[in-house]
Parts: C-alpha cells; structure tokens; sequence
C-alpha cells in the first residue's frame, strides 16, 4: 500500500520512526549467510518474540490505520475509474484486483516472517526482505540480489513522488473550482500551483513529524466530515443506470486498471504496520486484521465508485468532489477542507521520500561535515520542486492516478511479493507444492508486468493525446 506509501499517508506519521528501525535490519543481516539456500532454519526462534516496540498497536488500531489511510485521493478517483471501465465490470474488476492484492500481501508478510526466521533478525523492510529473498533463490537471482534493495527503493521513491504529484494538482484544481465559482471566472490550474509552491516548499522543511502530527489528526477530522457531505451530495438524488455503460471500452480498461492499484495498495506500510503490532500473528489469517480490513476498503471503493458514477455518468472527473455543484457553499466548503486536509498530508508523503533520498543516499554520501544540514533543506526543496514541475507540466489529475498506479504498484503490488515467495521456497518445496508455487506466482509475475507495460504506456498515450490536441 508509499504509499510508498498509501493514498492518504495522514497515517504513515505513526510508522515512519519503524520504517527507520527496519532499515538498520537491512544492513544488520550480517551476509554471511548471504546466499546460503542452507541457511540455519531454527524452529525455535520466533521474530515476533524478539520485536522491541516502545509503543505496540493493538489489533484495532491497526485496522483503524489500514481504513483511514484508504480515504484519501485515491478513493475520490474511483468514479472516474468506473467510468473508464463500466459500472458493471468496475465493481467485478475492484473486488478481484483487491483479492489479488490481499493475497499478495499475505505473500509478503509470511515471507518476511520466515526469512526473519532464518536470519535471525526481527522484522525486516521491503527491500531487506527482496534482498534476502534472492540470495534464498537459484543460482541466477542470487546475482541479482545485491541490487534489488536499490531497485525497490526507486519504486517506491517514484511512487511516493508521484502520490506527492497527485496531492499538488488535486490542492490546486479544488482551489481553482471555488475560485471559478466565487468570482465567475476561469482561473488557470497552474497559477493556483504557484500559488501553494511556497507553502508545500516550507511544510516539507519540517524535519520533526511530531509537529506535523496534530495537523495530521486535524486533517483526519477534515476527510471523515467532507466524506459525510460527499455522501450526502451523491445520495440526494435516485440513482439510475440509465445512460450508464455496464460495460466500458476494453482500451480504457488499464487506465481503471492503474487508478485502482494507486487506490488499492498500500504495500509500502503494511510491513512497518504488521510490524508495529502487539500480536503480529493475528494480522495474517481468515479474519486476521489484513482480511477484515481489506474487505472494507474493498466494499467502501466500490460503494464510492459504483454511485458516484451512476450519479455523474460520462462527465465525472479525476476527482469527485470536482463534480460538486459549483454554487453550494457545502460543495465549496468540501473542497477547502479537503484542499487543506491533503495539503497537510503533502508534508507526510514527501516525508517517505526525503527519508528514502536523504538517509539511504544523498547524506550517506555527503558524510559528516559542516554544511549538511543545508545540503538536506536543499534536497527537501529539490523533491518539492520536482513534484511541482510535474504536477505543472501535467496538471491532469485522473491521468496521473493511473499512470503511477501502474507504474510503480504493480511492480511493487504484484510482481516483487510473486518474485519474493519463489525465491523464498525454492529449496524447500518439490513436486505438487513447487509446481504450484511456481505457476501461480509466475502468473502473478505476468499479470504485473503487462499491468506496468500496458498501464503505463495507455496513461503515457493518454496524457500525450490531451496535451497535444
């Protein structure tokens, strides 16, 4: 789920000090065992005994993370989502992309849960388990292994800058819709982007997340009301099908494709979640907290996306609440609070960036001296100003969901958990159980790298196409 990095990250402030944590593991696997397909396999040492948490979640708190982060921008864009798909294959299309994601993120976790067990090491980050789970695999990803961290890594950046991106023009295009309104007039998308340059550059200084956390719990309050009134705008009047295709063009299909995935994942927390836990060996199973959760965001996407289509047919936008009636001051004041709520949240995001950036790279290669604190208020500034290019060159909000849906989530979603359960039991499964575990993952493998080459290449297609005409 960056969101690497989820789509609404108000929540990765309580995670991040244990995504630092985790990344220590990644350099404490001492690879001596490195390669080592016989690697000491004690039964008796449990990861989950030996986690020291200062502050553990209960199974409830963590559930309530895995629901809040799901309301964000990526849940606002499932409309339009179901507009490129029909409401009919949408909601078919959400339930199974969301058990495919369930099902690789059960994946991931039992992986790092054994690789923890043969390592010997607590709990583990995304690119740690990668890595560690090459050098358990054949011959040919042992060689790969020493470059699947960075690999990870630079997914996970992308995403989290793209997600930044998508914060940028969903801030600007809701304040230009109640700019337009107020003064009847049709301000351009990229003036209002100028506009908030300088705020987004000076939240992003911020270089404790504990002053950012009260805004965070403010910005929480902000969505759960604006949601009720999003609600309330979308139920006032009957539903009807009519007008409605049931089923979309097959070209539109990646782009529903991609703007589900962003909507969906929220791979890049749900280690640091799991490992976080008071009872991590109730995250996993039937109605372990994943499942419940999951079935809830899953029910609350198509919910949004079914009527919000249904209500606004082929002229729904990226955003819904771009739909709302220009001239009601709930509508407006929607738009405010939710500008301001993802605003806030802009900060967060970037957090994971600048976390991945500075800590991993630029300041590794910096070492100590006089001038780095300067050196980090500048690469801070950098990524602020590469989102903002971005967001500036392609102020295209729907457009954007999808592209780094695809892009990113279905490498990261998809692919690395099927890469990362082969490698992890290539030597301990044979004949009915290794056949298995190699077709279904590698048509997992498949299904993700179409989904990053086809997604990717129709939103690239798409955003030249709107550009150019």
């Amino acid at each position: 789920m960056s969101k690497n990095g989820h789509n609404n990250p108000a929540f990765v402030s309580d995670h991040v000090d244990n995504i630092k944590q985790q990344s220590a593991n990644k350099y404490s696997l001492e690879l001596a065992e490195k390669g080592s397909s016989k690697a000491a396999k004690d039964p008796d040492y449990n990861p989950y005994e030996h986690r020291k948490v200062p502050h553990p979640t209960t199974n409830w708190e963590t559930l309530f993370h895995l629901l809040k982060g799901s309301l964000g921008t990526g849940i606002l864009a499932m409309p339009n989502a179901f507009r490129n798909s029909g409401y009919l294959t949408g909601s078919i299309g959400t339930i199974v992309i969301g058990i495919i994601c369930t099902y690789c993120i059960h994946q991931l976790v039992k992986a790092e849960y054994e690789l923890c067990r043969r390592k010997r090491v607590p709990s583990m980050n995304y690119p740690a388990v990668a890595e560690s789970a090459l050098y358990e695999g054949p011959g040919f990803f042992k060689c790969c292994a020493p470059y699947i961290g960075t690999v990870v890594n630079v997914f996970l950046l992308i995403y989290q800058l793209g997600t930044c991106c998508v914060y940028v023009v969903f801030v600007a295009s809701n304040i230009k819709s109640i700019v337009d309104a107020v003064y009847d007039t049709n301000m351009d998308v990229r003036l209002c982007m100028i506009i908030i340059l300088v705020p987004l550059i000076l939240i992003n200084w911020v270089r404790q997340l504990k002053y950012l956390a009260p805004f965070s719990t403010l910005a929480n309050l902000i969505t759960m009301v604006s949601f009720a009134i999003i609600c309330y705008y979308i139920f006032r009047e009957p539903i009807s099908t009519e007008g409605k295709d049931a089923v979309g063009k097959i070209e539109n299909f990646p782009l529903f494709f991609g703007t589900v995935l962003f909507a969906l994942e929220a791979i890049g927390v749900i280690l640091p979640l799991e490992n976080e836990m008071k009872t991590p060996h109730k995250f996993g199973g039937s109605c372990g907290v994943l499942n419940v959760s999951m079935v809830w965001i899953v029910f609350l996407y198509v919910g949004m996306g079914l009527f919000g289509y249904l209500n606004y047919g082929a002229d729904v936008l990226g955003s819904i609440t771009l739909n709302l009636p220009q001239h009601e001051i709930p509508a407006q004041i929607v738009k405010g609070m939710l500008a301001f709520a993802i605003y806030i949240t802009h900060g967060l995001a970037c957090y994971v960036a600048i976390d991945i950036t500075w800590n991993d790279y630029v300041g590794k290669k910096l070492g100590p001296q006089r001038n780095k604190l300067f050196w980090e208020y500048a690469v801070r500034t950098g990524l602020v100003l590469i989102t903002f290019l971005l967001a500036v060159a392609i102020p295209n909000l729907e457009l954007f969901i999808s592209l780094f849906g695809a892009l990113c989530l279905s490498a990261l979603g998809l692919a690395f958990p099927a890469l990362i359960q082969i490698c992890t039991h290539w030597y301990n499964t044979s004949g009915l159980s290794k056949a298995w575990l190699l077709l279904s993952n590698f048509v997992l493998i498949i299904v993700g790298i179409l989904g990053l080459i086809i997604g990717t290449y129709t939103s690239l297609k798409e955003i030249v196409l709107t550009f150019t005409e």
